[in-house]
């Protein structure tokens, strides 16, 4: 199976590349868009800024190329900002508008819960709670923690694409969503151990099925 990951200049890719080689997959990095046409599914990757992230994306017009890929039902994977970058908009830095893929606002973490101080960034291992179960996940996950690194959540988001959350100080922060043939993981899944790793392989599966 060959795996596309989108090289747009603001991604940690070879942590992400190295975990779908270990899973067999033949994995291009690029921003070449005929040569992620011929991948089986492809990749949105992402570290850094909301704002910086959509303006590369419309540098290098991948942000249109990435609105043909859901339009055409072709799998695609967001992790961490790149799960972000699906949703419709972040207040992150300046408000900027993303791909729209999934209902709902990216909102920085306030830092206070009921009076109560909690550190941000979101950063550790926390519980993954599943509500919902996506066409790919056709076992129960045998672990239940996952590794988070991020300052900013999706929020006001269409409760029927919410697949599983992580309880953080009382806030419940999306972890995986997905509508159609798109997914995002605001986890890292190459970083979360047993359970992250069977998560990539149940949607690895999934494309495979398709």
């Amino acid at each position: 199976m060959k795996i596309g990951v989108i090289d747009y200049g603001m991604g940690n890719l070879f942590s992400v590349e190295q975990a779908l080689v270990r899973l067999g997959c033949e994995v291009v990095v690029t921003a070449d868009e005929k040569a992620l046409d011929k991948a089986d599914a492809l990749l949105l990757p992402g570290v850094g800024a909301f704002p910086d992230a959509m303006k590369r994306l419309a540098e290098t017009k991948l942000d249109g190329y990435l609105q043909r890929v859901k339009a055409d039902n072709r799998p695609l994977l967001g992790i961490c900002l790149g799960m972000q970058l699906l949703f419709e908009e972040s207040e992150e830095v300046t408000a900027t508008k993303g791909l729209g893929f999934f209902k709902g606002s990216i909102k920085r973490f306030a830092g206070v819960n009921d009076g109560q101080a909690y550190r941000v960034p979101h950063m550790g291992w926390n519980e993954l709670i599943m509500t919902n179960r996506p066409t790919w996940l056709t076992a129960l996950p045998p672990a239940k923690h996952v590794y988070f690194v991020h300052s900013f959540y999706a929020t006001d988001i269409n409760e029927t694409e919410l697949v599983a959350y992580a309880d953080y100080h009382g806030i419940r922060v999306p972890g995986i969503v997905a509508t159609g043939s798109v997914t995002g993981m605001q986890f890292h899944p190459e970083k979360s151990g047993e359970l992250g790793v069977f998560l990539l392989q149940q949607w690895l599966k999934g494309v495979a099925s398709c």
